[in-house]
């Protein structure tokens, strides 16, 4: 039988990483509701227990049923029947079966019939359903907008909406709009406050993932007369009270499984989710760092099902009389591809207990105030998940682009045939560059952290870890491109100008990317002595020497002056 979970030691290796006993204890409160709820842990151990087994029972889902409907699903896809989606058969079936196995709610607390489980159990089980069905993760990890509902939402909408969650409702955050894409400060979305407290919603919202969910996150123009995303709120739609049809569903390149809706709303009833004019400020980002984790989660996961394809393949094809596995250049690429894999996985779990851990304590202070040196704390790692997440998501997307283009080339001309599913896998993956924030924003998230040292801050704290012997060699020329990149920082910050620096951005981002990962993945391989790990460390750091090189050659290379050639090539 196949289990994701089980197949994969470094799924293990990470769910056992050393701050995961502080994850847990703060998560579990010290562990004081252990006897108010039956599957509150009763320690540690206990917990880690718990955490095992059910991502054992994912895995087992994601094996046995996700993974063999996902073709079918890609066939058939999902359609719009009286203005509503009917999922594809297949779909039914693997929410009918997750839902069975209890894995909705996962991170929402015990009282709302919650799990209960860090953000890392979480993000675990979204790769995991990614790489059987990364159309399905969307549906499935939208369950992560029920986060924002308990961070921000009253009690009592918590109440009634937070269980149905853990009960297996569906959701969607309704965001995009015709003419507000990324730039959501022109959502227009018009939401008119009744007398009993209620809103009315009009207008359209598209590109709208999984649009015909249970439960609907929308954002929308509360304030009469503004045009900017101080007049933007937030809201909740509940599907029963009606008033949104859909209008279609669109044609996708990929992740054909899931809807992504035009929606079109008429008076549709719905309630304000925490204060006005706070939708854009506050929610929407928070919002938004969740599913960036979330896509870098899927992203992970279609890396791994890319490999493991291309692996397989290369074992079984035969030419010139031996298995194509045995020829350099094909070696080449699966090593590179596994050492890809490998550093994203590693750069997601680090912002997954980043996040978990600042989570944690953003928790807390609303129960009771932080001590000094929790405040401190907590800073630390909102810091650190501030800078790790578009790191991760941007870095993990294009990652998991290349290997699935890789596959296809592994497979040769079959690999362009809808007769193995790399093609599916190639489809898939070309999205996770581009929703929840292109990799260009995401370089326009990281690069403050570029200047203002939070990457040098992280990389410092890597440098003072223990690397096995093995790795020495591998450290000693890490360390020489993190001066490389520290220079080209440097050269960068000193020319002070703003649009040199746009330019400059992405090079400066990527080459901090190749620093952190090469670190995680001497660290990681250092401290559960993974041979495999270890192999992955020494083919990524021969990548990054290459990378960041070509990074530096494009900045010593190309000047201020230079710009003009740029925008001008484009006008030509």
């Amino acid at each position: 039988m196949a289990n994701f979970f089980s197949d994969n030691k470094d799924l293990q290796f990470h769910l056992g990483h050393p701050l995961m006993r502080r994850i847990v204890e703060l998560k579990e409160r010290g562990f004081a509701e252990k006897d108010l709820y039956d599957y509150a842990p009763q320690d540690f151990e206990d917990a880690m227990d718990s955490y095992r087994r059910v991502l054992e029972i994912a895995g087992e889902v994601c094996g046995e049923v996700i993974a063999p409907n996902a073709e079918g699903v890609d066939h058939e896809g999902p359609r719009v029947e009286n203005d509503h989606v009917v999922y594809a058969e297949g779909t039914a079936r693997n929410i009918d079966a997750i839902t069975k196995a209890g894995l909705s709610g996962m991170t929402l607390p015990y009282e709302y019939d919650g799990l209960n489980f860090p953000l890392v159990c979480f993000v675990m089980a979204n790769e995991m359903v990614s790489r059987a069905d990364a159309g399905f993760e969307n549906i499935w990890g939208l369950q992560d907008c029920a986060e924002t509902l308990n961070e921000f939402a009253s009690e009592e909408i918590k109440q009634f909406f937070l269980p149905w969650v853990s009960a297996g409702a569906t959701c969607a955050m309704d965001l995009t709009e015709p003419d507000a894409g990324s730039d959501l400060q022109s959502v227009m979305l018009k939401a008119t406050e009744q007398p009993d407290g209620t809103w009315l919603l009009n207008g359209v919202k598209r590109f709208i993932t999984n649009g015909d969910a249970d439960i609907h996150l929308v954002l929308a123009r509360s304030e009469e007369g503004t045009k900017d995303g101080r007049g933007l709120s937030m809201f909740i739609y509940d599907k029963n009270q009606g008033g949104v049809n859909v209008r279609r569903i669109e044609n996708k390149l990929g992740i054909k499984g899931s809807p992504t809706c035009e929606l079109v709303y008429k008076n549709a009833k719905a309630e304000l989710c925490g204060s006005r004019r706070m939708g854009l400020i506050k929610y929407v980002m928070a919002l938004m760092n969740g599913a960036r984790l979330g896509i870098a989660a899927q992203s992970v996961g279609v890396s791994e099902i890319a490999y493991r394809e291309a692996e397989a393949y290369a074992q079984d094809r035969k030419q010139f009389g031996k298995a194509i596995i045995e020829f350099p250049a094909v070696q080449e690429i699966l090593a590179n591809m596994k050492a890809k894999l490998d550093a994203s996985r590693c750069l997601l779990y680090e912002t997954a207990r980043y996040v978990d851990l600042y989570k944690a304590y953003e928790d807390i202070a609303r129960e009771r105030s932080l001590t000094p040196d929790e405040r401190k704390e907590m800073k630390l790692y909102n810091k650190l998940a501030d800078a790790c997440t578009p790191l991760a998501k941007g870095l993990t997307s294009e990652y998991c682009n290349q290997n699935a283009y890789d596959c296809i080339q592994i497979h040769g001309g079959s690999g362009f045939m809808k007769d193995y599913a790399c093609e599916r896998v190639y489809r898939d993956a070309r999205i996770t560059s581009i929703y929840e924030g292109t990799t260009q924003l995401q370089v326009v998230a990281a690069i403050r952290h570029v200047f203002t040292g939070t990457y040098t801050q992280l990389i410092d704290g890597y440098k003072a870890m223990e690397i096995s012997a093995d790795l020495q060699a591998q450290k000693a020329i890490v360390d020489g491109l993190v001066e490389k990149y520290e220079a080209a920082v440097k050269k960068v910050h000193e020319i002070n100008d703003p649009a040199y620096t746009d330019l400059m951005a992405r090079h400066l981002v990527e080459m901090a990317g190749d620093c952190v990962m090469s670190y995680l993945l001497m660290t990681d391989a250092s401290r559960y002595a993974s041979e495999s790990l270890t192999r992955s460390a020494k083919v990524y750091v021969n990548l990054a020497v290459a990378n960041v090189a070509r990074h530096c050659a494009f900045i010593d290379t190309v000047t201020p002056a230079d710009q003009a050639i740029y925008l001008s090539l484009i006008h030509i």
